[in-house]
């Protein structure tokens, strides 16, 4: 039987999760972290973290706080002016740092990005895949692929694909930050990349970080047993990028989190992952707990639906990257 204070917190949780506002806004971090006596996450020191998306933001907020944990931090992301300001900032929380600058949507800075690590650590413990954007007008990458898609599915494919043999095979965390968002949109790969005369940019991010849950779920089959693979929404968070992005979002004003509350589970799934005897369970997480990956009955799949899906967008990730 649970204590009254544990049931008190599981049902306070329950109707947050039930509310979506309560939930994915600072009130849901705030009421939850107090009634579940959220502790510090343990140690990670003598791990090493490669943090993408890290010049601002969340992924900022992601390396200072593994930084504080005693992991040592790569960060990399495209502004170099911004990157040396994270790097300060995990200085200046008693970490260390590297900084590698690379667009993860251009192949070859990929390939320059793996060497460079490869170069500079034994082997990698964790990777937090955060790079990301809502682009509101319709826009490619180099290779002609919707820069959406590129950049939230193809980049993350490719990069952890050719980090492979740097991933410690002894025990080995990704963790994928995903939107919730994606509860709006169901997986389908013919919709998935959409066209010039199609582009909307809140759907097209809403179902590129719908395809980001299914394909963590890919990399914890088929990585190895070491492995752990969690992908994570980090509710309504303020951000340069959501500013950009989604201004109308970004009126809600004292009802969005700080980065470093979006950036609270992520750190919290690298450390308890690395650090104990028993991982977290794999799968979709919001505010240290394990989530549902469907709101609504129109974008519900069924476990086997959900196999089918995983197998197809793999293959069309394989294909569009030249990977196998």
């Amino acid at each position: 039987m649970q204590r009254p204070h544990r049931l008190i917190a599981s049902l306070a949780d329950v109707a947050l999760e039930a509310s979506i506002v309560g939930s994915f806004s600072r009130i849901g971090f705030e009421v939850r972290s107090a009634s579940e006596g959220w502790e510090e996450p343990p140690r990670l020191d003598g791990k090493t973290v490669l943090v993408t998306g890290a010049s601002s933001g969340i992924g900022r907020a992601v390396a200072v706080g593994l930084a504080r944990r005693g992991a040592h931090v790569i960060l990399t992301a495209r502004d170099v002016d911004r990157l040396g300001l994270s790097a300060k900032n995990v200085l200046d929380a008693g970490g260390t740092a590297a900084v590698v600058p690379a667009d993860l949507v251009e192949p070859a800075q990929v390939e320059a990005l793996v060497e460079q690590v490869g170069a500079t650590s034994a082997a990698l413990d964790a990777v937090v895949h955060n790079a990301g954007a809502l682009f509101r007008s319709y826009r490619q990458a180099p290779d002609g692929t919707e820069l959406t898609v590129a950049t939230h599915v193809l980049a993350p494919f490719r990069l952890t694909c050719r980090l492979s043999t740097l991933l410690d095979s002894k025990r080995c965390v990704l963790v994928t930050v995903s939107s919730g968002g994606m509860y709006t949109e169901r997986f389908d790969l013919s919709r998935l990349e959409m066209t010039r005369n199609d582009y909307r940019g809140a759907v097209a991010y809403a179902r590129a970080k719908r395809a980001q849950v299914v394909l963590a779920s890919q990399w914890q089959q088929r990585l190895g047993s070491g492995f752990q693979s969690y992908s994570t929404h980090p509710g309504w968070v303020r951000t340069a990028g959501l500013d950009a992005g989604l201004p109308g979002m970004a009126r809600l004003g004292p009802l969005l989190r700080t980065p470093e509350q979006g950036a609270d589970t992520v750190v919290w799934l690298v450390s308890e992952a690395l650090a104990r005897a028993v991982p977290p369970e794999p799968g979709f997480w919001h505010d240290r707990r394990l989530r549902g990956q469907y709101y609504l009955p129109s974008t519900r799949r069924s476990p086997a639906q959900a196999r089918v899906d995983g197998e197809a967008l793999w293959s069309w990730c394989a294909q569009r990257t030249g990977i196998s």
